[in-house]
């Protein structure tokens, strides 16, 4: 099964009804030891930094043609410790419902779920803003997304 490492992050200006943008990376080594990688990045002109974060993994694990050994590489605690906190199985088990309520992004939630499940996923939270190369390049990929022109409209804000 090939090694995957996702790096990703997501911003939102005026957060949380701002202009947002997601960037991710993704990494592969191939059976030469040749590395490849692929960028991604949009931007939406409402939307909140959580679901830039979430969109981020999305889009990267939705890029992935067969099943893959994923490492998830993210500054975002929203993201990773839904997965290592197991949260998201509480969720699941109480039909999107968390200790506050009714839980937040659930149609972006179901969609990486989906995503994910061809895969073996880990997620790995890094400090972001901290010199970590992969994670500053993809906070330039998504803040240049949210500050672009092209904004696309996120139907569920």
């Amino acid at each position: 099964m090939q090694e995957v490492t996702l790096y990703t992050d997501g911003a939102a200006r005026g957060n949380p009804d701002g202009p947002g943008g997601y960037g991710a990376v993704l990494q592969f080594v191939d059976s030469s030891g040749n590395l490849h990688e692929r960028e991604f990045s949009a931007g939406y002109r409402r939307t909140t930094n959580n679901r830039m974060e979430l969109m981020a993994v999305i889009v990267g694990l939705e890029a992935l043609t067969r099943p893959c050994r994923v490492q998830v590489v993210s500054d975002s605690k929203y993201v990773t410790d839904a997965f290592n906190k197991h949260w998201i199985d509480g969720w699941l088990k109480k039909d999107w419902r968390g200790a506050s309520g009714p839980v937040k992004n659930v149609d972006l939630w179901k969609r990486l779920l989906a995503a994910a499940q061809p895969h073996t996923v880990q997620f790995t939270w890094v400090k972001g803003h901290a010199g970590h190369p992969e994670n500053e390049r993809c906070d330039k990929l998504a803040t240049s997304a949210a500050d672009g022109g092209n904004l696309l409209t996120d139907p569920f804000i």
